[in-house]
């Protein structure tokens, strides 16, 4: 089944739906990529999503990211505060200048793709009167999440970047 998501309603459907019930892996692609932060159940304050990641990966979920352009100096910073994102084999990470996907996979079964970047106006994460205007779809039809998942898996292995006519901006060439 698809289901529609606006706004403020994706930072709803991906982390405190999507992500939360993964069991196994985590995939997602974005073309932006900032220092976003979100309430985790349990906790009183905000924390940045790296810190999400990093528990994540304690429980064993393995988690890859594509993003097209290099963070700013405080995700990098922030991004530093946890070892097991330098550290763990669980966490994988490319930098693709010509990824514009935004998606996230969920152990196969779900995903959400749509506009959204993953930063805070792209996933709701900040007021009504500041975060953009976004749209997607949570899917768990398994056509979608499977043709999806490929594309992600040619991205992420490098599949395009023997032709790829951007390799004199890629900083980070995967082949």
């Amino acid at each position: 089944m698809d289901r529609l998501v606006l706004n403020e309603a994706i930072h709803e459907a991906v982390f405190k739906e999507l992500l939360p019930s993964a069991e196994r892996f985590i995939w997602i692609a974005t073309a932006d990529i900032k220092d976003l932060h979100l309430a985790r159940p349990g906790r009183k304050k905000f924390d940045t999503f790296l810190a999400y990641f990093d528990a994540l990966l304690d429980e064993g979920i393995e988690i890859r990211l594509v993003h097209a352009k290099e963070p700013g100096p405080r995700f990098r910073e922030d991004f530093d505060r946890f070892p097991n994102l330098v550290n763990s084999d669980r966490f994988e990470r490319v930098l693709c200048p010509r990824n514009h996907m935004k998606c996230v996979i969920v152990d196969g079964k779900r995903a959400f793709l749509g506009s959204a970047n993953l930063t805070g106006a792209g996933m709701g994460a900040k007021s009504v009167r500041r975060r953009n205007f976004e749209c997607g779809i949570v899917t768990d039809t398994p056509e979608t999440v499977l043709g999806l998942m490929e594309e992600f898996d040619r991205l992420f292995i490098g599949e395009h970047c023997v032709k790829c006519d951007r390799r004199d901006v890629c900083p980070d060439p995967i082949c």
